[in-house]
Parts: structure tokens; sequence; C-alpha cells
């Protein structure tokens, strides 16, 4: 009997009560010489992209039975974060990815699986099942339910891709009619699966790509495509392969922690620069590298973010391209191909399929191949039928984008700029650092000064922005809003977006120790740490102060004298318990947010949950 971790010899009888259990369920003698494969799902009838996921458990469940394996399902929680924007339900959503984490470890640990297929789509769930993976370090494989199709709509006789993002901005607008937006409302969404832009669910699915925990083409494969069908089911092959080639043959080099190494979150954070993706990805690689213990630091980020080239970009940055547009020009493979021909990425690390990262662009890049299975995935694009109906459709265009000078995905050479779409950016305002999705900015408002204006709370600064309160030149500052502060580090797309409403998005910027969401483009700065509760500077900005942002010199500055600095410090310790605290905020704070705050660390240490507190247990 092979030492798996459910039935080993070692634990004899001792395992007589759970066998007793599990013959419950169905097992046969037969099935006791089998892995045991914890299908993780993340299946909502809440959460829009998850509305196919329970089907997709089911089919990998039945091709890990037919593969050898003894397949069983369990749900986690799932926060979407679309629904929950806007009002108090986004505090839950960050500190959502700890519970998923916790839950999984919490089903696998208990129940002694011996390997987990993950099967995530959105913003908190892909990186709370990245950390468990991480933290249990048993053979793993990721699995996205996969993008939805782009909306479209008929202006002026022509087709323009819109998203979720449209439809905010547009709700924003008082000179639309409700006709037109219940048009929009209709299109932006139209299928099932994660956004269509490059939002925060689809970037950490792409990240898993690149860190060789699912297969290629799990970030941008169409849901709605019978390709994503077969992805399942070869998922679902591979996860019984890599589990018996470690069980069986003691290959410690598919486990999650030997592919996921310091190399493998470089080439990730190097994948999202290059392509412009959420800025979340950044909070939740940090998080998983320390679950990883993987020496990985926004330090790292930071050097990384001044020698990689913009190539590829997507919505929110632009409405040309989605995600089904990054698919066509070859996906993930592709651009990391186009950035492997300038030296840029670790050729050596390695992924579930047992190859390394150059073997794997050898195969799967559409300008290296010579795989016609290969270049017809790449080539599966929408069907434009407005369904909730997973892999229904099988639409392929007759070519494949690969113009690299002026596609989707373009080389380096022809890159957008040679510094990435995300930047971190240091100052006395953040002395811990802070992000900037530069790919949804325009270069000439590279280097910003305005005039200060400081809201307590997200509700607060959108009240200021749709009534008319923000000016042309104006830096809205949003504290309080960060980890500890909010509690729970909401998402902003709502002020920045209304800013957009406003036609204010060109003439004014946003600095937070908040975050944002994956759909915001603009002059947004998040992640300001340390963050106003954490006695950061951002809790001493006053109205009317001049704030610089100089994006290519990576600097973020409150323009006061060291000497008023230090009496602002001194005034605001004069509160006593009242110090470092949201004044006049109305907010309903639960236990549960309570008990997050208290525990979790800064977000540029990933906002995880500080173990230090709890060392000594």
């Amino acid at each position: 009997m092979p030492k798996y971790r459910s039935f080993t010899t070692t634990q004899g009888r001792n395992m007589s009560g759970a066998r007793s259990l599990w013959r419950a369920t169905g097992m046969t003698d037969e099935d006791f010489k089998k892995p045991i494969i914890a299908v993780v799902n993340s299946y909502s009838q809440f959460v829009p992209g998850h509305i196919h996921l329970n089907e997709v458990g089911k089919i990998i469940s039945k091709e890990i039975q037919k593969s050898g394996g003894v397949a069983k399902e369990f749900n986690t929680i799932a926060i979407d974060d679309g629904i929950a924007m806007g009002h108090s339900g986004m505090l839950y959503s960050l500190p959502s990815r700890e519970l998923i984490s916790d839950s999984i470890e919490y089903v696998i640990n208990a129940h002694c699986a011996d390997a987990m297929i993950c099967i995530s789509n959105c913003d908190k769930i892909t990186p709370g099942m990245l950390m468990a993976t991480l933290r249990l370090n048993i053979p793993s494989v990721f699995i996205s339910g996969g993008p939805m199709e782009a909306g479209k709509i008929q202006k002026n006789n022509k087709t323009i891709k819109i998203d979720l993002v449209d439809a905010i901005i547009h709700g924003g607008e008082t000179n639309k009619s409700d006709d037109f937006l219940k048009n929009i409302e209709l299109s932006a969404c139209p299928t099932c699966g994660s956004c269509s832009g490059m939002f925060t669910a689809n970037s950490m699915n792409c990240l898993t790509e690149v860190m060789g925990l699912s297969l290629p083409g799990n970030g941008t494969l169409l849901a709605t495509h019978i390709d994503r069908k077969n992805l399942f089911i070869k998922s679902a092959k591979t996860i019984i392969k890599i589990t018996e080639e470690y069980y069986k043959k003691n290959n410690k080099n598919v486990l999650p922690r030997n592919i996921a190494n310091k190399e493998s979150f470089e080439n990730a954070m190097i994948l999202d620069i290059a392509m412009g993706g959420s800025t979340n990805t950044i909070l939740h690689l940090l998080a998983a590298a320390q679950e990883a213990k993987v020496d990985f630091k926004m330090s790292d980020i930071n050097e990384l973010s001044k020698k990689i080239p913009h190539i590829c970009k997507v919505s929110p940055s632009t409405s040309r391209y989605h995600v089904e547009d990054v698919h066509r020009a070859g996906g993930v493979m592709g651009i990391l191909g186009e950035l492997n021909r300038f030296n840029l990425l670790h050729k050596n690390t390695r992924n579930i399929l047992q190859l390394n990262l150059e073997e794997t662009l050898n195969k799967y890049d559409i300008l290296s191949t010579k795989n016609l299975d290969i270049i017809n995935m790449f080539q599966a694009g929408p069907g434009g039928i407005r369904t909730t109906k997973p892999y229904s459709q099988d639409f392929r265009w007759k070519t494949l984008d690969n113009d690299r000078k002026k596609g989707c995905i373009r080389s380096c050479k022809y890159a957008y700029s040679q510094d990435g779409g995300l930047a971190v950016l240091y100052g006395n305002l953040a002395k811990n650092g802070c992000i900037i999705k530069t790919a949804g900015i325009d270069k000439e408002n590279y280097i910003f000064s305005g005039i200060a204006k400081v809201y307590e709370s997200q509700e607060e600064a959108v009240n200021a922005i749709l009534h008319g309160k923000i000016k042309p030149g104006n830096i809205i500052v949003i504290r309080y809003e960060g980890p500890k502060g909010g509690p729970g580090m909401q998402e902003m797309l709502y002020p920045t977006t209304y800013l957009k409403s406003m036609r204010l998005d060109k003439t004014c910027a946003l600095i937070t120790d908040g975050r944002f969401s994956g759909g915001t483009s603009g002059i947004s700065i998040g992640h300001i740490s340390p963050e106003a509760a954490n006695k950061g500077i951002i809790a001493l900005v006053k109205n009317n102060d001049i704030i610089d942002i100089n994006i290519p010199q990576r600097i973020i500055h409150l323009d006061i004298t060291d000497k008023e600095l230090s009496n602002r410090v001194l005034e605001e310790e004069s509160k006593g318990s009242l110090a470092y605290k949201p004044h006049n905020r109305k907010r309903y704070v639960s236990s549960a947010l309570k008990t997050y705050a208290f525990f979790c660390t800064s977000a540029d240490k990933g906002a995880v949950r500080d173990n230090k507190k709890i060392s000594n247990i």
C-alpha cells in the first residue's frame, strides 16, 4: 500500500474507525489503495463568476475517479467583490482570504487528504487557495472557471466592448437615460466567468500559470468555450499524475513549495508588471510568499518594476483589449515568450507539467510552437451570445494575433513603456512603500502635484466627488481604510470610477492606505504604508497641503517641513485614546472584523496574520 496521508500502514488499526466512516460514503477496499484528492470548490450562487463551478467540480471529480483517485468535494466561502463593492460588505472581502486559507487547512488536515485540486475564480478565492496550498505543501493543481466574454454594445454603427467598470461610470453620469443604463447593465457582464478585464481574479489566475501551479491557458481561456472543459479534464489527470509522482516515486519536485520558489515569485511579479495587472496581486503575492517561506518583499517588487517593460495593455487600462484578446495573442505564454526573448525571466523554474519554463515556452508560445492542438486552443474565442452556461460554444478565430508591434501583446522592443505597468513609490508619505498601476495613467500625468482634500472614509470621498466638491488639481486623500483602520482594507472602485463620471480622472489624483479594485485606472495610489491606523504620515495630512507624485523617480512626498511634521505628530498624540483613529466616522465594526484588525499586518507585508502575535502559543 502506498504511503498516502489518508490510509498509511504506519497508522494501522487506528484508521479502522476512519475507514468505517469512509465506507459509509461508498468507498471500497480497492478505493483504500488509491489517493484521496480533495476537490476544493468555491461554488456560490451569490457569485456570478461561480454559478457554473458546481458542475465543474463534478466533471473534475469524475475524471479523478476514472484516472485512479478518490475524489472528495468541499466548498469554501466565496465573496464577489463586484456585489460587495460600494457598501459595508466590502470590509469583509480581504479578511475572507484568511478564512478561505484556514478552512482549507482545516478540512485537508482533519480528513488527511493526499492532494488537492483548487477550483477558483474570484478575487480573494484564488489567493486564499494559494496561501493554503503553500502552507499545506501537498500535491496541488489550480484551475479557474475562466473569464467571461467582454460585453458589447452598438454605438454609431460600431461594436464597442464594455465591462463592469463601464456600468459604474455611466451610473454616475446624470445625463444618461434609464433605458441607456439598462442596456449597459444587460450588456456589461454577458456570460458566466470572472470579469472580462485584467482585474484581480483574472490577474491572479494568470499568475498561477507563471508560478507553475496551473496549466497553460488557465488565466485566459474563456469560461464559455468548450476548450475550458478540456482544461478541467487535463487538470484532473495532472493532479493524479503528480500525486503518484510524489507518493510512489518520492519526487518532491512536484510539491507546491518546490515549484513556487523565490524565482517563481519573481517571474509572477514580472508578468504582472508586464501586463499591468491588478495592484491587488502585489498584496496577495506578498501574503503567499510568507506561507511559502520565501523571502519576497516590496523592495524586490520595486527593483523589478524599474526594469520590466509594459508590453500588454488590457481593460481597464484600455477599452480596446480584454482577456479574450490576450488569449488570442497567446495568453500568458505569449507574454512570457516576449519577456523570455529579452532574457527577463528565470528559465529554470518548474511546473506541474514537470517541465521548466523554457521547455514550457517552446511548447506553448504561439510564435515558437509547431503543435497544432495548442495553436487551435489559442484560437478559442467568444461566442457572442448572452449565457450563463459554461463551455457551451466552440467559436474559433481564423487567425491568431501575432502582431508584436501593435497587437494585444507587444515585443519588448515596441513596449508601451520600458518600465512596467505597476510601480512602487516611496517618500515621507509612504516610508514602507505604496503601489500605483502606471498602465492606467497617461504619461503626461507621471509627474503630478496637487492640493490635498482629506476624507476619513471611502463614503465621505464618494459623496464629495458626486456633489462637485472636488476640483481639477485636487489630490483626494482617503485614510483609515487600511487593513487595520478599515478594518479589512476595502477596495475602492467607486471613487476612482466616479472621478471618470465627473470627467476628473485626468486632472485629479487619489491616494489611500486602502486598496483599489483591479478595475481601477487613473492616478490612483494605494497600499500606503504605514497606514493611518499604524501611525502613518497619511494620518497627519491636512486639507490644502501640497502632495507631489513623481512616478519616474518613484517618489510620493508631502510638502511640509520636518518641524511642521513633528508638530503634527505631537498634536495627534495629544488626543490620547482617540489618536490615529478616524474622526467622526460612523461605521459598525463586527467582532469578526475586529479580530482581523488585531492580527493583520500592514499592506507592505501582504495584510496577513501577524504570526508574531501567536508565536508563544
